[in-house]
């Protein structure tokens, strides 16, 4: 049977915090052959099995019909398969499958010094609603091809389900953009629920037990908007239930997403020694206008502040998701037709944005300040810090087509992701 490894891993790290809560980074660089305990440092397969139209903007600017809007544009996967169609989509996807991420990605992924990928994948990859557009059936060729990669490279995999029917949060990621109608409708949580239950079943059976570490029921369902107690009962209950009791597998990690939830909410939940169960925290500061406005000092106070906060929590977490960004400036990062709240273009629901600074030159290096980079590294440095302290981390994401602050691949190549990982420009941060 699996030996639990990220809680494994989580537990060792604890011992070693309450011996050393600040441990002298960059003193040793990072060696693959030595089997240690290590935090968790993990890194996104975004954009491949679910589409964001801001780390491939190519597949989506096929559609564009003015140069002066977005006109004509899908904002997410659904319309982007309802505008091709079925057939037409899924020949355009199986190359996006066949191409964006190979073997070779998940081979200089593990030379980085990562040592877990968490892969997204949506409800429709395994079960769709009558009147889907999505493609479905292909994804999980495709997965599995990831879990033999990842598996070949001594990296392990926890398979995130990132958008579910009717979509859990209204964001692009989900699928499908501008709704939040999951738990609105028995048929959605149906679907959803054969989805999960299906994943549970297969990837925590012993041909993946070695890899395969852990399952997330659900990505970034909005808390806020949502009735939390159906989510637990009708959703999150039921899929945990199934795989402890109907498939009688106790040894499977279960993460749960926080539901943008303050730290030590999810506390009272199946909180048995037994669980196995891991919180994932997802934290950006690009999203608000205060966020966008604050100087890289208190960027990383904030971002210090996040590893404290959830050092006690009942359940053993990780920040599942963060980046280097410290602006929106990527294309269609807030949605197509949207624009950025850094350079004022931001309009939403009747919500616009004041001007902070210009976001020319955004995807090229080359446009650049050396002030610019140093802040990226310095506040990379800083969550990286924070998250070791508690479970360790897992970056969005590894490629993006064009956007440096999205890009760990480019962020890398230009001296903002620290290699070897274990290496610091900057003393640690968060005391």
């Amino acid at each position: 049977m699996r030996s639990s490894w990220i809680l494994s891993q989580l537990a060792a790290l604890s011992c070693l915090a309450q011996a050393s809560p600040l441990l002298p980074f960059g003193e040793q660089p990072y060696d693959s052959s030595v089997n240690h305990s290590e935090p968790v440092r993990g890194v996104n397969i975004g954009g491949w099995l679910v589409l964001e139209p801001y780390i491939t903007p190519s597949l989506f600017e096929r559609f564009r019909l003015s140069e002066d809007s977005d006109e004509g544009i899908p904002v997410d996967e659904y319309h982007f398969c309802a505008k091709l169609g079925l057939e037409a989509a899924e020949a355009v996807l199986k190359t996006h499958w066949d191409t964006f991420y190979m073997e070779t990605d998940f081979k200089q992924i593990r030379a980085m010094g990562f040592n877990l990928v968490r892969i997204p994948v949506g409800y429709w990859a395994f079960s769709r609603l009558a009147n889907d557009p999505y493609v479905s059936g292909v994804q999980e060729k495709y997965l599995d091809l990831a879990i033999g990669w990842a598996k070949k490279h001594n990296l392990k995999v926890w398979i995130d389900l990132h958008g579910a029917a009717g979509s859990q949060n209204g964001f692009d990621n989900s699928g499908l953009r501008d709704q939040i109608n999951f738990l609105n409708y028995d048929e959605n949580v149906e679907v959803t629920l054969r989805s999960i239950k299906y994943l549970l079943a297969k990837y925590s059976g012993e041909q993946f037990a070695d890899t395969v570490t852990g399952i997330e029921l659900l990505n970034e369902p909005l808390g806020p908007a949502i009735d939390m107690g159906k989510l637990k009962s009708a959703y999150l209950q039921p899929s945990y239930d199934y795989l402890r009791s109907t498939l009688q597998n106790n040894d499977q990690t279960i993460v749960i997403q926080d539901a943008f939830q303050p730290p030590h909410y999810w506390d009272s939940f199946i909180n048995t020694s037994s669980a196995n169960i891991i919180i994932d925290h997802h934290y950006y500061q690009v999203f608000s206008q205060g966020d966008l406005a604050r100087g890289t000092p208190e960027r990383v106070s904030v971002a210090c502040g996040w590893g404290q906060s959830t050092l006690n929590e009942f359940h053993p977490s990780v920040a599942g998701e963060f980046s280097a960004a410290l602006t929106d400036c990527a294309q269609w990062l807030n949605g197509v037709g949207i624009g950025s709240r850094y350079d004022g273009s931001f309009w939403k629901n009747g919500q616009g944005s004041y001007f902070i600074g210009t976001c020319e030159g955004d995807a090229d290096i080359a446009e650049w300040s050396e002030t610019r980079k140093q802040d990226t590294r310095r506040y990379l440095e800083a969550q990286i810090d924070s998250f070791e302290r508690t479970g360790g981390w897992i970056i969005w994401c590894y490629k993006t087509e064009s956007s440096i602050e999205w890009s760990t691949q480019l962020l890398a190549k230009y001296g903002m992701f620290p290699q070897p990982i274990t290496s610091r420009q900057y003393l640690p941060q968060c005391s």
